[in-house]
Formats: structure tokens, sequence, C-alpha cells
């Protein structure tokens, strides 16, 4: 009975439909879609079947025939490594147009050349303890160049490995030496579903890989939002001996060196 009842629902809502103008097309259409999904499932046995040049151009044709109303209700369903794809491309979009340069620039300088580098790496080698700074002033007053001391710790970094048979104790037993009281602090971004930007702190015990805690927020982190939510990563917990950040300029407000001082 009650079958019967729901198909006569549906025999008045198919009169009423070929009654409105335009009404027999949207049927016809839509009876045609119906068709043609289920030759595409059964064409294969597959949990997601792919659709060749010649479906997706009978799915569109047919579907421009129908109200937008019954087109969320005949669509096919999209896998969601599919929807995962297209939020992933939205995303790389959005920061494209956000830190993309504007217009055609010109590419940037070379760099320094193979004499610089060259002499960079024989004075490291000639001198341990010169630092990247006393490094950068002497190659200067040598050769007149305007070197700064972030580029030799660059092309330190790539062409000068550092001997480690120095006899001193390794990252593993200084970690070792700081069980339970040094914490790291680590800030990113992610992206939610409609694009709307995400920071997340991870608060994580250097020793044991033990996480603390996190804290998320929305929007921008200013001094004042850092810090709280530092207090929502490691609520309820007891505080340890050093608190150890990255370079991240959002880690030199003066509101949380001052926290830090405080705690």
């Amino acid at each position: 009975m009650k079958d019967l009842i729901f198909l006569l629902f549906q025999l008045l809502a198919t009169i009423a439909k070929l009654v409105q103008p335009g009404g027999s097309r949207s049927v016809i259409a839509e009876n045609l879609i119906l068709k043609q999904q289920l030759i595409i499932h059964s064409r294969s046995r597959q949990r997601a079947p792919n659709l060749n040049t010649c479906d997706r151009a009978l799915l569109g044709f047919m579907s421009q025939f129908l109200s937008p109303r019954r087109i969320a209700r005949a669509a096919i369903i999209i896998r969601p490594s599919t929807l995962l794809s297209f939020h992933n491309a939205l995303k790389k979009r959005k920061y494209h147009l956000l830190f993309s340069p504007r217009g055609g620039r010109k590419p940037g300088p070379k760099g320094p050349s193979k004499e610089v580098i060259s002499a960079i790496v024989e004075m490291k080698q000639r001198n341990p303890r010169y630092g990247c700074p006393r490094i950068a002033q002497q190659i200067n007053l040598a050769f007149g160049l305007d070197l700064d001391k972030d580029t030799v710790r660059r092309i330190l970094a790539v062409h000068c490995k550092p001997n480690t048979c120095n006899g001193g104790p390794s990252w593993l037993t200084t970690l070792g030496h700081t069980k339970d009281s040094l914490w790291s602090v680590d800030l990113f971004r992610t992206e939610s579903i409609t694009l709307k930007t995400h920071w997340i702190m991870v608060v994580m015990d250097q020793y044991t890989r033990r996480i603390i805690g996190f804290a998320v927020r929305a929007g921008n982190v200013d001094g004042p939002a850092l810090c709280h939510m530092f207090y929502l990563a490691t609520s309820k917990q007891g505080w340890p001996g050093r608190i150890s950040t990255d370079n991240d300029p959002l880690f030199q407000y003066h509101r949380w060196k001052a926290n830090l001082r405080v705690l």
C-alpha cells in the first residue's frame, strides 16, 4: 500500500512537470540522464567508474534542460579524492594570487660567483672560529663587494660541512639532559574547505616526543592571540624549564616575550 501511494505521488509530480512550460523537455532529459548513469555504473563494477569524453558531453548537454533544484538530485556522486584535489588546486591558486609578483618582473641576481664561494669556504676552513659577520667583512674589504652575513651563512651551509669528529656530545645526549624541561612550540597555517585561513599551534616535549597540546585560531594572529593559544595548548600542564621556537616573526612580539618572562 505504501509503494502504491509513493507511485501515485510520483505520477502527480510528473504530470505537474509536464503541464509547466518546458516540463516535457525536463522530464525527458532527466530520464535520459538516469539511463546514461545506469549505463556508466553497469559498465564496470569498480567503486568509482571513470567517465569518458562522450559521457561528460551527454550529461552536460542534458543537464541544460533541468532546473537547478533537479540538477543537485540527479548529479553523479564524486569521490572524496576528487573533492580534496579540487580544494588543493583552489588553495594553490589563492596563495599564487596573494604572494606571486605582479606583472612581468625580471629574475633576481644569480648570487655570488664561484670565486667568491671558494674564498668564503677557504677562509672558514683556515679560520674555524670566524663567524659569518667577520667573514663577510673580510671578503668585502678584500674584494670590494657588498656581501651580507646571511649570504655567507647560506654559502657555508651548502658548501662547507662541519667536522663532526670533534669528540663533543651529540644532539641526542644534549636532549637527554633536558628531559621534561624543554618544550618545542611550532605555529603553522592551514586552509579550510572554504579557503579560510586557520593558525595551529603545537607544543611538544622535545625528549619524549609527547604532544603537550595544540590550539587552533581562525584569522590573523597577534601578540595577545599568540599568548592565548599557548595557554589553551598548555592548560593543566606543568611549565618546563625552557621553550624552543623557530625564527617565525610571530614569536618576536613584545607581549609573547613578556609572557614567557612572567612564566
